[in-house]
This record gives structure tokens, C-alpha cells and sequence, in this order.
């Protein structure tokens, strides 16, 4: 498979897991990008969050024109995650990538789990 059809199979699964979940495109990018285009892990962090944005912007678009979001309740969670995101930008050099690994794994594993026991 070429690099740049591998790029799109990556972006389209990101795409669909934003798209339907609202979030979880890093669970198929972050492995995916180290894996495919052979990407240090920590760079797959990076990148995984630059590409994260537009794709949830399209789909906060989508569900806005839908009538699926309620900004009400948004907006504290909006502001609370960019803070959350600056703090995190900023240390993230200096958390080790085992750590790192540990802590998204832990992370799926808690979403897994809930999604299956708590229906």
C-alpha cells in the first residue's frame, strides 16, 4: 500500500471515530502513525492532536447544523480543555514515553471498559 493511501486509511479512521464518538481518533492515529509512517512515539502524540482539531471541528459543525450540541454546556468543558491542553502542551516533553504509553493505554482500557459495562 502506498504512503499516501495508508495516510488516508489512518485520516479516515480518525475521521470516523471523531465523527461517531466524538472523540478516539488519537486511539487510531497515535499507533498508526508510529506504526505506517514510522514516526517516533512522541511525535505521534504531536502530530495526532494537530490532526485531531480540524476533524473535530467539521464534525462540531455537523452536529451544530443538526441541532446536537448545546453550547450552554460547552462551554465550560471548551474552556476547561484548553487550559488542560496548554498545561499539558507544556510538560509533555518532559513526561517520560513509557509513562505516556501507560497512561493512553490505561485510558482506552477505562473507555473500553465503561462502553461495555455500562450501556
Amino acid at each position: 500500500m502506498s504512503n499516501s493511501a495508508k495516510y488516508a486509511v489512518i485520516g479516515a479512521l480518525a475521521g470516523a471515530a471523531n465523527g461517531f464518538f466524538g472523540a478516539g481518533g488519537g486511539l487510531f492515529l497515535v499507533p498508526m502513525l508510529a506504526a505506517w509512517t514510522g514516526l517516533e512515539q512522541r511525535r505521534a502524540f504531536a502530530t495526532s492532536v494537530a490532526v485531531i482539531l480540524p476533524l473535530s471541528i467539521v464534525s462540531a459543525i455537523i452536529y451544530w447544523m443538526r441541532g446536537g450540541i448545546d453550547f450552554s454546556i460547552a462551554w465550560p468543558y471548551l474552556i476547561g480543555g484548553a487550559i488542560g491542553g496548554l498545561i499539558a502542551g507544556r510538560i509533555f516533553k518532559r513526561i517520560d514515553m513509557t509513562w505516556l504509553r501507560r497512561i493512553f493505554g490505561a485510558l482506552i482500557l477505562y473507555g473500553g471498559v465503561r462502553a461495555v459495562l455500562l450501556l
